[in-house]
């Protein structure tokens, strides 16, 4: 007879797991959580909030602050400003022959500081998107930036050592029967373009990267030469960053006045002329104040009518 074996003690099977207890979805996280979802437009605006309310509130806020407190009064006796609607300061500035002249003078200034950096910017551009070593494009490239790494006084202040009567510039030209400008409107516009040039040359730069060399190569086949192919190729392609460097050389000289007041001399802008009425005069401050707003705001009218803005 064949023995009868028992089988094997097997351990009992586990009991399944219970499932994990579901926590429930009523808290204020999860209901506002599934409001923002269900609503994209109020989950954008959420984000946007605070980016509007500094726009808002501390910018565009301030900017119709000054443009309220243009249309009071000051007391000549108390120098108080008084909240009263006026047109007193605006009529001021449009028919007093110094003020125009100053607002004309600014403007200028700001059109010869953006034509200057235009017109280093246009080769300093070419040689180093077409001809310069990357080694050589590095080295421009950082002493194109170079004057956003130091303080903007140190730079004025530079400057003002500069052109100095008696300073570098008059101690480098006395070889060759020459002396400096001194401190005035072109020791003004210099020191602005080169304030003001990186806004310009990083642009043009990037377009010319951004062209094709076969387009140079089919020009200079055709029979056109170096200067020749760059007016009628590179420049209409680079027209857009141009314009774009332009705003910002042509805004930020109209407003600047610590240059003018370091390295202008005797020359007036329209940021001098507020900075001497802010304490005297408010109102009128701020009247000026809203000059080179509207101008800006023509120059960007008509920086888009051009269509170069589309492109950018």
């Amino acid at each position: 007879m064949t023995a009868l074996h028992s089988p094997p003690d097997t351990a009992p099977s586990p009991a399944p797991a219970a499932p994990p207890s579901i926590r429930p979805r009523n808290s204020l996280g999860d209901k506002i959580s599934r409001y923002l979802y269900r609503r994209p437009k109020v989950r954008v605006t959420s984000l946007l909030l605070l980016p509007l309310l500094w726009l808002g509130v501390l910018y565009i806020g301030s900017l119709a602050l000054l443009f309220i407190t243009a249309f009071w009064t000051t007391d000549s006796f108390t120098s108080k400003v008084i909240p009263a609607f006026t047109l007193e300061n605006f009529a001021e500035i449009v028919t007093q022959p110094a003020y125009q002249a100053t607002a004309i003078r600014t403007i200028l200034i700001a059109l010869a500081v953006t034509v200057l950096c235009a017109a280093l910017a246009l080769p300093l551009g070419l040689y180093m998107a077409k001809v310069a070593s990357p080694k050589v494009r590095a080295v421009f490239a950082i002493g194109i930036t170079l004057p956003l790494w130091a303080g903007y006084l140190v730079k004025v202040f530079s400057w003002r050592i500069t052109f100095a009567s008696g300073g570098p510039l008059d101690w480098f030209l006395a070889p060759l029967g020459l002396t400096g400008p001194g401190y005035g409107t072109a020791a003004l516009v210099v020191t602005l373009a080169y304030l003001w040039f990186p806004y310009m040359a990083v642009p043009v730069y990037s377009a010319f990267r951004q062209i094709p060399d076969n387009l140079f190569d089919a020009s200079s086949d055709l029979g056109a030469k170096s200067w020749a192919t760059v007016r009628t190729v590179a420049i209409p392609l680079l027209k857009p960053a141009f314009i774009a460097g332009s705003i910002f050389t042509f805004s930020l000289s109209l407003g600047d006045y610590i240059a003018a007041q370091f390295v202008g001399g005797k020359t007036q802008v329209i940021g001098t002329v507020i900075a001497s009425n802010i304490n005297l005069n408010p109102p009128l401050a701020a009247a000026f104040g809203i000059v080179p707003i509207v101008v800006v705001v023509i120059y960007l009218f008509l920086a888009r009518k051009t269509g170069a803005l589309k492109a950018l």
